[in-house]
């Protein structure tokens, strides 16, 4: 109750913060907002005194009105929060820091302090933004959610959607639909249908009982106990109930069924189909109509119900879930935190790794990955599935534990099967197919970076690429924004023959360094990369090289951080316990939200980080604050 005034006698940004502040006193709430104030106001001047001046003396000449590469930093810095903006920004904060700008042939160069000083400003830009939880993104179900919700809802095989085409994801889900896949999807539901209801003449089936009821007794009020059914139908399929709208076109459906001389149970099987090929099935939508004039909102239960349940379960929401949504109970901060940890403990949660996981870590395109057959001869599907499988254990292990998150960069165990153990270099105590958890001995194993999974998914067909896992450390691992590569640069198959003869491929990757435009980039990627060069293509320790040479696995980090080993790296890595932490959480978030962070998003990030540093960076603490924070369980009204 206490809230629900809240809501309408304190100003708005107070109510803002009370969300953010949970708990806290009114005095804790004030003392946050001032507190952004204040950091609005630095920011403001920063822009001015600082951004605008660096950006006018060493950038505008080729980013101005003449963007050169399509950035244009002049236009950036009359709207920073800008979504173009911020990209723009972000990268030029990323090629500033590598010094590949301004470019080295520039008669105006900033010494390394003003570098340093101009990512710190770039940094500040957030504050500016207004406190805003951003647009809801109504999203499709993916293709991994539609097949676990048929099954969910119908009891069919999930197997009945493996006819819809397999998508690329980017920060979360895909919000548009071809007219291909709609023909899909009515093919689908034709099927659930068939599957699901008796053919004209037989006895219903128990589902169909439960979906449909039993005949009306004559003299009943026909239309009105259509209305009842469609009601229970929607209420699942739609995971809300439907408003007296919606259930008005399923009975004109039903309506249209009888015209066309279908029997009742005929009229309400076409409505079915209406419901299963209809948008609010396929795609998850808010029921609550916002009230004129209100621009940001708290979502309503049932809509935070189905996306915590498709964030940790790709599913619908089940009996409990919806029960909590239909009482309004869910969006009280300790009982979406509770709710959050349930579903967390269920085995459906492996959920969180095969949409989320995977996607992050880079090992979702393993099984396409192409490796040369005749080098690479253990990578068979048995052998591809053991690593996947690995890799998903491990996620679901740190997770279920609520380890912190240098874990997942240096651990001591991880989980095997006989084939996966054969690459380990372990072949006495893991036998069978089963896979087990396993103590490692070797430190250089344990963890993301020693694990073959992520090694062959940044592996070429025949070879390793120190670029490749370069990238994939300072991004996926770090969160580190790495400047594209200029065009026209030739891989290293590509390099003239004479030119790399009798070169290791340490020597040939280095000779990047030689050319002006990727010398920045690569002294900063490539002794990450050439730190794992022990690990061949599928993840298999070495010592040497193809050409027999040992191998030189030892590089700088660029904080100046030397190490000799993977062991070593690792090590130095999990020190940087806060990058870690804010990468997995920026990430996730991004996931949840079904859209790329922007402005206002990075303060609330930074208040997330604030919470989860003192319970010790864990992994379940990221994914709980991530699930109550205001990004989730608010939106803006558009328009």
């Amino acid at each position: 109750m206490r809230k629900w005034l809240a809501r309408f006698f304190l100003p708005a940004p107070f109510f803002v913060a009370f969300f953010l502040a949970g708990p806290d006193s009114l005095t804790g709430v004030e003392s946050k907002i001032m507190d952004e104030d204040a950091r609005r106001a630095d920011a403001q001047k920063v822009l001015k005194e600082k951004i605008g001046p660096f950006v006018k003396k060493y950038c505008v000449k080729c980013h101005g009105s003449r963007a050169k590469g399509g950035v244009n930093l002049q236009s950036a810095l009359s709207n920073p929060n800008g979504e173009s903006s911020t990209l723009h920004l972000q990268k030029a904060a990323a090629n500033v820091k590598v010094h590949d700008m301004p470019p080295e042939d520039s008669s105006k160069k900033p010494s390394n302090e003003e570098r340093l000083q101009f990512i710190e400003w770039i940094g500040k830009i957030k504050y500016l933004a207004p406190r805003d939880p951003g647009p809801f993104v109504l999203r499709r179900l993916s293709k991994t959610e539609y097949a676990n919700t048929l099954a969910d809802l119908f009891e069919v095989d999930s197997a009945i959607a493996d006819a819809l085409p397999d998508e690329v994801i980017g920060e979360g889900f895909l919000n548009s639909m071809s007219p291909l896949q709609s023909e899909l999807f009515l093919d689908v539901a034709n099927q659930v249908i068939e599957e699901i209801i008796a053919p004209e003449g037989h006895a219903p089936t128990v589902l169909q009982k439960r979906l449909f009821g039993t005949l009306p007794p004559k003299g009943a009020n026909l239309l009105e106990e259509v209305r009842k059914v469609a009601r229970s139908l929607t209420r699942d399929a739609y995971r809300r109930p439907a408003s007296e709208s919606e259930l008005e076109v399923l009975i004109d459906v039903y309506n249209l069924g009888r015209k066309n001389d279908l029997d009742h149970t005929g009229s309400l099987s076409l409505m079915l189909k209406a419901v299963l090929v209809s948008p609010q099935f396929l795609f998850i939508t808010p029921s609550d109509e916002a009230k004129p004039k209100e621009k940001i909102v708290l979502l309503d239960d049932h809509q935070l119900a189905a996306r915590l349940s498709y964030l940790l379960w790709s599913a619908p929401p089940d009996a409990e879930l919806s029960a909590l949504a239909d009482k309004g109970e869910l969006h009280k901060k300790a009982v979406l935190k509770a709710q959050a940890e349930r579903l967390l403990k269920d085995e459906r949660s492996r959920a969180l790794f095969d949409g989320f996981g995977a996607q992050w870590l880079r090992v979702n395109e393993l099984d396409g990955q192409v490796f040369d057959p005749k080098t690479f001869p253990q990578m068979t599907p048995t052998l591809r599935t053991a690593m996947t499988e690995e890799a998903r254990l491990f996620f679901q292990s740190i997770v279920q534990e609520n380890q912190r998150v240098a874990r997942f960069v240096d651990s001591d165990y991880t989980f095997l099967n006989e084939p996966l153990a054969k690459i380990y270099g372990i072949n006495q105590t893991v036998r069978g197919s089963k896979m087990l958890r396993v103590k490692l001995e070797n430190t250089n194993r344990g963890g993301i970076l020693g694990m073959p999974a992520t090694l062959a998914a940044t592996s070429f067909p025949n070879r390793t690429s120190p670029v490749r896992r370069g990238v994939w450390v300072l991004e996926q691992v770090l969160g580190e924004r790495v400047p594209d590569p200029p065009p026209d640069i030739p891989e290293l198959e590509e390099q003239e023959h004479k030119e790399i003869e009798g070169l290791t491929l340490r020597q040939r990757t280095e000779l990047h360094q030689s050319e002006a435009t990727c010398r920045n980039c690569h002294k900063v990627l490539d002794p990450i990369g050439f730190g794992l060069e022990n690990f061949d293509a599928i993840g298999r320790w070495r010592e040497k090289n193809e050409e027999g040479l040992d191998i030189d696995s030892a590089g700088k980090l660029p904080n100046g951080r030397d190490f000799t080993s993977p062991a070593q790296l690792k090590k130095l890595l999990a020190q940087r316990e806060r990058d870690l932490a804010r990468n997995l959480t920026e990430r996730l978030m991004a996931f949840a939200l079904g859209r790329p962070l922007g402005g206002y998003d990075r303060v609330v990030i930074d208040r997330i980080l604030e919470n989860v540093a003192q319970e010790g960076y864990r992994a379940r603490s990221i994914i709980s604050e991530v699930i109550t924070s205001y990004l989730f369980t608010y939106r803006r009204i558009e328009g």
